[in-house]
C-alpha cells in the first residue's frame, strides 16, 4: 500500500507514551524555560518528588553550565535506559497524536505529533529545505545540547513547528474527527500550564492529514501563493526549539559520517519527534521584543541611524518607523525603502555595529511599559518595535532568510510545550 506520507518531511512516528504513573507529575515544561528562575524548578521539583517524570529524562538549561553537568547527564540517560527497562512507556507504532491543549487563559490550542527527517530541515540562513529556522541559530549553544542528546536512547520533543495554513485545512478538520479516534490521555498540567489531552489518529484522518500537507507543499501553488517566481517551497517553520532540531541535526550528521549512505534511512536518529502547530492557530499571539540601550549617547546615536540610511528623516512616515524614547524625550525616525520585511530587521544590524563601534549595551525587553521606563532613564534609549503579523513570518523568512535574533516572542513560558511523548533515537 502507497504510504501518503512517503513524499513529505512529516510522517508517522513509533511514539512512546508513559504508563501507569500519575501524568500531571510526569509532564514537565521545556527545559529552555525558567532559566533565570532556579526557584521555578525547585518548585517542581518537590512536586515530583520520587515519582515518575520527565524531569528525570530532560536537563534544564539552567544546569547547563554547572560544575556536575557530566555527572547529570549520565544520570539522566541512565533513567532513560532504567524507564525502558521497567516498561514504562506504552509504544504506538507508526502514529500520529492530535492535540488539544487548554492554555492557562482559557485558550485552546491544536496541533499534531508526528517526526520531521532531518534531511530536510537546515538551520542555515537562506537555506532552500522544506524546514527552515525562524531565527539565526547561536552556534555556541548547540555543542551543550549535544552532549546531552548524543549517547541518550530517548528524545522528548519540546519543539513546535509552525505551518502557513490559512484556510485551516490541516489540524482543524481533525477537531471535528477526534470522536473516532482513541483517547490517549486527558489530564492537567502543572505550574499553570494548563490542560492537554490527546488522540491516536486513525487511518482514515490520518490520510486526510497527507492529502492537506501535500496540497500545501504544492510548488506551483506554493509559488503562487508567496509571489515567487522559482525557489524551493517551504513547508513548515520553527516555532519553538529550534537550537533542539539543530542539535538533532548535529547528532544525525555524525551518525551519518560513521554510516555507508545506503543505511542513512535506516538510523533513528535521522528523524526527530516534533509538535506541528498552525501557525493561524487563535491561541498563537506574536508579542514584540523591544530594544534597549543602555550606556549610550541618545542623541548621538539617533543621529547615526539616521545618518546611515538615505532619506531616512526625524518623524512618521512611509517605511520602516522606529519608534524610541529616552529621558530627553520620544519620537521616530523614518526609513523610506527599506530592503529589509521588518523594522527590526533594518534596526538590528545597525545596533549590532554601533555598538560594536561605540560601546553600550543592548537588551531586549517584553512589554511596552518595562522598555518605557527603562528608556526614560539618563544614558538608555529604547525603541518600540511593532508587533510581527502572522502574515509577515513565512514571506520574512522566505525573503531574507531568518528573522532577526529576539524578533518576537510566542506565548508565555507557562504556555510553552510540555513534555509527554518519547521516542527511541539509538
Amino acid at each position: 500500500m502507497r504510504d501518503p506520507f512517503a513524499s513529505l518531511p512529516f510522517r508517522p512516528a513509533d511514539i512512546l507514551l508513559p504508563r501507569d504513573c500519575d501524568l500531571t507529575k510526569w509532564s514537565v515544561v521545556a527545559c529552555d524555560q525558567y532559566t533565570s528562575q532556579p526557584e521555578y524548578w525547585q518548585r517542581v521539583e518537590e512536586f515530583v518528588g520520587p515519582a515518575p517524570s520527565s524531569l528525570r529524562l530532560i536537563l534544564p538549561e539552567s544546569c547547563l553550565d554547572g560544575p556536575n553537568v557530566e555527572t547529570d547527564i549520565m544520570e539522566v540517560n541512565n533513567t532513560m535506559t532504567r524507564y525502558l527497562r521497567e516498561g514504562r512507556f506504552r509504544p504506538l507504532p507508526a502514529s500520529l497524536i492530535y492535540v488539544e491543549r487548554t492554555l492557562d487563559d482559557g485558550r485552546l490550542r491544536r496541533g499534531l505529533v508526528g517526526m520531521v527527517d532531518l534531511e530536510q530541515y537546515d538551520y542555515e540562513p537562506g537555506s532552500p529545505a522544506a524546514i527552515r529556522a525562524t531565527e539565526g541559530t547561536v552556534l555556541s549553544r548547540i555543542p551543550p545540547r549535544v552532549a546531552v542528546r548524543k549517547n541518550a536512547p530517548l528524545e522528548l520533543p519540546h519543539v513546535m513547528l509552525l505551518a502557513d495554513d490559512p484556510e485551516k485545512t490541516v489540524i482543524e478538520p481533525l477537531t471535528a474527527r477526534k470522536g473516532g479516534m482513541e483517547p490517549l490521555y486527558d489530564f492537567d498540567l502543572m505550574e499553570r500550564g494548563g490542560h492537554i489531552a490527546g488522540w491516536k489518529l486513525d487511518e482514515e484522518s490520518a490520510g486526510l492529514t497527507a492529502a492537506a500537507l501535500a496540497a500545501l507543499a504544492d510548488p506551483e501553488a506554493f509559488r503562487e501563493k508567496y509571489g515567487l517566481a522559482d525557489g524551493a517551497v517551504m513547508l513548515f517553520a520553527v516555532g519553538d526549539g529550534n537550537h533542539s532540531l539543530a542539535t538533532a541535526k548535529e547528532c544525525y550528521e555524525r551518525q551519518k559520517a560513521l554510516t555507508p549512505p545506503d543505511q542513512w534511512a535506516c538510523l533513528p536518529a535521522r528523524y526527530a519527534l516534533v509538535e506541528l502547530v498552525n501557525l493561524h492557530d487563535g491561541s498563537l499571539e506574536f508579542e514584540p521584543i523591544h530594544r534597549v540601550l543602555f550606556g549610550v549617547e541618545p542623541a548621538a546615536l539617533l543621529s547615526a541611524l539616521a545618518a546611515a540610511f538615505p532619506g531616512a528623516h526625524e518623524g512618521e512616515g512611509k517605511g520602516h518607523v522606529l519608534r524610541y524614547i529616552h529621558a530627553g524625550g520620544q519620537g521616530a525616525i523614518t526609513v523610506p525603502h527599506p530592503t529589509a520585511q521588518l523594522a527590526v530587521g533594518t534596526l538590528q544590524p545597525f545596533l549590532d555595529g554601533y555598538v560594536k563601534a561605540h560601546g553600550g549595551r543592548i537588551d531586549y525587553i517584553h512589554g511596552d511599559d518595562v522598555a518605557r521606563q527603562l528608556g526614560r532613564q539618563p544614558g538608555n534609549l529604547a525603541f518600540l518595535l511593532p508587533a510581527m503579523g502572522k502574515d509577515q513570518l513565512f514571506p520574512t523568512v522566505i525573503h531574507d532568510g531568518v528573522l532577526p535574533r529576539k524578533t518576537f516572542s510566542m506565548g508565555h513560558a507557562h504556555d510553552k510545550r510540555f513534555y509527554l511523548e518519547a521516542r527511541k533515537i539509538r
